[in-house]
């Protein structure tokens, strides 16, 4: 149907480039880096990121194995707020990042072509294409570049981009294997558990502090090794963490579309993790992308569309991963309680509605 070049091999730009093959385009990969591959820990795939990727072929995305122990919203005395149960809530999968990610590339066929160790440093468009780096011509652009996006930088620059959070977050893959998880809640400070598919474990913890300072596994246990089980028990079978400060996009977002060239995942819509939907909302991205340029009788029509379904939904999630991000890094021991009671509150009332509906 047409060309099209993917910058930034992260799990949206590799997902879109499947997309697009299965739609008949041809597609050539562009990555800064040295090789394909992705860095990081657990990544969580919500069932209609997992619906997309079944669509598109990826297999291994399975639910894992129910846990036998609790899960939900804890203190870190180990008190349970709410139980995951309680709120009737559907879980996602959790996988490895790099583990998914090779999952999505091994769909590569003959339309994908990748080239590693290229930046992309010039993007024009014009009436019949768009050329990178002053050479290499497509019908379209898909801008997968990431939180700071040089193309969405180029398109928009009066835009203020990424801005910080006002916390850090510590990321690790345990080889400890748990049979509780969920969250758990202290003052400025946040810890995870959850298991992977191969059935190793995946934490994530969170802190308040200004930008910019360094971080590692001693930092994490020295913060939270005391807290309840199985916090201890998971950080002393984990050899190595990841430190990363939290950015977001400021809103209004930036429109996902402008001309032959599109933005996609982190570059047209970064949000915090607090609901774990940052790379599930960039698998739903490349599914719009490649069902629009599907149906639309140009790419210029297909990306308006695109843009038209895609930016408000993104908007609402950036928007609530923020907010559930300061209730959660709240500080003031009043507002904690305040916090905590009204937890408890909505634990119990989405208790008593799952109550009714068994009974109807």
């Amino acid at each position: 149907m047409g060309t099209a070049i993917m910058v930034g091999a992260g799990i949206g730009g590799v997902t879109a480039a499947v997309a697009l093959q299965r739609c008949g385009w041809e597609v050539t990969v562009l990555e800064r880096a040295d090789a394909l591959g992705e860095v990081g820990a657990g990544i969580s795939v919500w069932p209609g990121a997992a619906a997309v990727l079944a669509e598109f072929g990826v297999k291994g995305v399975e639910q894992a194995a129910a846990l036998s122990g609790p899960m939900g919203l804890r203190k870190p005395s180990g008190r349970w707020l709410v139980g995951a149960a309680d709120l009737g809530v559907e879980l996602p999968v959790m996988i490895h990042r790099a583990q998914l990610h090779e999952l999505i590339t091994d769909q590569f066929g003959p339309a994908v072509t990748v080239r590693t160790g290229y930046p992309v440093e010039t993007v024009t468009q014009d009436e019949t294409g768009v050329l990178v780096n002053g050479e290499l011509r497509a019908d379209l652009v898909v801008a997968a570049d990431g939180l700071r996006s040089a193309i969405r930088a180029a398109l928009y620059p009066q835009y203020a981009g990424p801005q910080y959070s006002g916390y850090t977050a510590y990321r690790g893959v345990s080889e400890a294997q748990v049979e509780s998880g969920g969250e758990t809640w202290g003052p400025a400070q946040r810890f995870g558990v959850a298991r992977l598919v191969d059935g190793r474990t995946y934490w994530y913890a969170t802190a308040n502090q200004p930008a910019g300072q360094s971080g590692d596994l001693a930092e994490v246990i020295r913060r939270y090794g005391d807290w309840h089980d199985p916090i201890p028990t998971v950080l002393a079978a984990t050899e190595t963490a990841l430190h990363n400060d939290i950015y977001d996009l400021p809103l209004p977002l930036v429109p996902f579309a402008a001309g032959r060239i599109a933005l996609l995942g982190d570059a047209a819509h970064a949000m915090t993790p607090n609901m774990g939907r940052g790379a599930c909302t960039a698998i739903e991205d490349a599914g719009a992308l490649a069902r629009h340029l599907s149906s639309a009788p140009d790419p210029v029509t297909a990306l308006t569309r695109y843009d038209a379904e895609r930016r408000p939904a993104a908007t609402k999630l950036v928007k609530r991963s923020r907010q559930i991000g300061r209730v959660g890094q709240l500080d003031n021991p009043l507002a904690i309680g305040a916090r905590d009671v009204l937890v408890w509150a909505g634990s119990s009332v989405a208790r008593g509605a799952a109550a009714l509906r068994r009974k109807g």
